[in-house]
């Protein structure tokens, strides 16, 4: 049985709207376990990313590698990422062998994240960074997936559970880089593997559902790709994409331009990080008010108002308020994105879904904004950067609300858009697949 945690509370206060919980061998509800389970790989996956992935550029460095070196392997790595995550995702809804799949990507992106700090040459540590980022990139989509499914028709309170992964990356980093400081920069990505691993083993018992019926290839993931919405869509989260690189990647070379200390930098992050806390867990109040697509917008408003900010202000210690609207900027847009997806995605193609999402933010979105970054700091500044960022999000964003205003309205649904009641696939051992 789960301890009684604060942890414990907050999942159980999550589903306990559910009139008719069905228990589990051990007492409790199933759903309780099941949302337990999300929130545990959440916590474990972006612990594993707090432990390795800040040190990366650090740790190219140390080998001596030169700056087109870096670039190319810090660019090229998220292109990867856009073919990867709905590859995958397609693959493991056609074949419906969600579990299989997420289980052999996972096992990969292990291999190679542990073995990338065994490597000393440019191209062995290309290849491996490559393979990293083929196999890892669905492991969230799978989890977004199973965690949808596992809410029923709370999928408004997802931000509740995703919310594990804003503490264990709160968690893990401070503690990462404590013991990198004391003993070696390698230690990083063991410490990623080792979480990554305990993160696979909570994923063997996902539950990722499936509509009833074989999925139909022809009005499946095609479906979406010919509808104008959803284009439109992965049009505003490829800017979102953008926009989150350029907060992860180009901050602290804006902040050391404008005469911040070290010190201010680590405050700015934990700062960005904690004020995450309570607008994902109260993200389901703002799905009720706002709906998933109006949300997302929402959101982009606020990345783009955020950007800006920091492009006009001189001032190194305006940027910590400024930084305060990270809570309601990629966190909202991520929340609402998933719920949208879910939404939209046709019956038996909810994974491809989350794939094509993930890929557009993190594949060719953070790609994007990577090169662009690179160009624009060194022609313009950070300042400059962060100016031209943040008219690139509001003009996509203002495109896609006007383009939405110009299709023909839809007609509203009895049910959700594109689902019909998930029945579990039933292995040879009695478990859901």
């Amino acid at each position: 049985m789960f301890p009684q945690s604060p942890g414990f509370h907050l999942i159980s206060a999550t589903i306990r709207s559910d009139p008719h919980p069905s228990a589990s061998p051990g007492g409790l509800p199933e759903g309780i376990i099941k949302l337990v389970r999300s929130f545990l790989f959440y916590v474990l996956l972006f612990a594993g990313y707090a432990s390795a992935f800040p040190f990366i550029v650090v740790y190219y460095q140390n080998l001596g590698f030169s700056g087109t070196e870096i670039g190319l392997l810090t660019g090229i790595t998220p292109l990867v990422t856009f073919f990867g995550a709905p590859f995958w995702t397609r693959l493991a809804d056609s074949t419906r062998r969600h579990r299989l799949i997420m289980t052999l990507t996972m096992s990969g992106g292990i291999l190679a994240v542990c073995v990338l700090p065994l490597l000393r040459a440019f191209l062995p540590i290309l290849a491996a960074g490559l393979l990293m980022s083929f196999f890892m990139s669905p492991s969230s989509s799978f989890a977004d997936n199973a965690t949808m499914h596992a809410l029923g028709d709370r999928k408004d309170l997802y931000g509740r559970i995703r919310l594990g992964g804003s503490i264990g990356f709160a968690l893990a980093a401070p503690i990462a880089g404590a013991v990198v400081q004391n003993t070696d920069l390698r230690v990083a990505f063991w410490i990623a593997g080792t979480l990554y691993l305990l993160a696979l083993a909570v994923s063997r018992r996902f539950d990722h559902g499936f509509s009833a019926g074989k999925p139909s290839a022809a009005g499946g993931a095609g479906a979406l790709l010919r509808d104008p919405r959803w284009i439109v869509f992965l049009g505003i989260a490829f800017a979102g994409g953008l926009a989150m690189t350029a907060a992860n990647n180009y901050l602290f070379p804006l902040m050391k331009e404008i005469g911040a200390k070290e010190s201010m930098m680590g405050i700015a992050l934990s700062i960005g990080t904690v004020f995450e806390f309570p607008i994902l867990f109260f993200s389901n109040r703002l799905i009720r008010i706002f709906k998933p697509y109006g949300l997302f917008l929402l959101s982009m408003v606020f990345t783009g108002l955020r950007l800006v900010l920091f492009g006009l202000n001189s001032v190194p210690e305006l940027i910590l308020p400024i930084q305060l609207l990270n809570g309601l900027s990629f966190p909202v847009m991520w929340m609402a994105g998933v719920a949208y997806a879910h939404e939209r995605a046709p019956a038996g193609y909810t994974a491809s879904a989350q794939g094509m999402f993930s890929a557009m933010v993190f594949g060719i979105g953070s790609a994007t904004g990577g090169f662009l970054g690179g160009l624009l700091l060194e022609d313009l500044g950070g300042r400059g950067l962060f100016l031209v960022y943040g008219g690139i999000v509001f003009a996509v964003v203002a495109i896609g609300a006007l383009i939405g205003r110009l299709l023909p309205a839809e007609v509203p649904q009895p049910a959700e858009a594109g689902l019909v009641p998930e029945m579990p696939s039933i292995g040879k051992n009695g478990e859901s697949q």
